[in-house]
């Protein structure tokens, strides 16, 4: 069967415009530390203990194992049983303010030093780049989604 110019390019731009996003996809370590591997399986090198509820991008998921990213960009391999959907964010620069709303005129609630761990209250980004967010002690307000890594 042959296929004309026209009709092939419109069967591949289609097929183009179909091809399906790839959202990122991020958990969290659950309860426990875990350990993650340099390969998918428990005679991989272990490369480091992750503490209880640090944010991981999923790249890939291989049998019982994810291939996962930290906010350092580091790769590696962790059991997925290990992760939590509960999703988690980590402050990437050195002072980031969290507002009472999704505004920089609003009043600061509290303040987070960079590595702090938050709580993403709401994984809907609201216009404007910021993300619901609670801190363990409580305290809840936005902070803008560039001054985290794991939204």
């Amino acid at each position: 069967m042959k296929f004309s110019p026209l009709i092939l390019s419109a069967l591949i731009l289609g097929s183009a415009v179909a091809a399906p996003a790839l959202a990122l996809d991020f958990k969290s370590v659950g309860a426990a530390p875990a350990v993650l591997y340099d390969a998918p399986s428990e005679k991989g090198r272990r490369v480091f203990v992750a503490p209880r509820g640090m944010p991981v991008e999923v790249v890939l998921t291989y049998g019982e194992w994810s291939k996962v990213r930290d906010a350092a960009g580091t790769l590696s391999w962790v059991m997925s049983k290990s992760l939590t959907a509960k999703r988690n964010v980590v402050v990437n620069v050195a002072n980031a303010r969290i507002h009472a709303a999704a505004d920089d005129n609003s009043p600061t609630v509290f303040s987070a030093d960079k590595n702090v761990l938050l709580e993403l209250t709401d994984a809907t980004p609201v216009s404007g780049g910021w993300v619901k967010v609670k801190h363990r002690d409580g305290q809840s307000g936005f902070v803008k989604t560039s001054e985290v890594w794991g939204d």
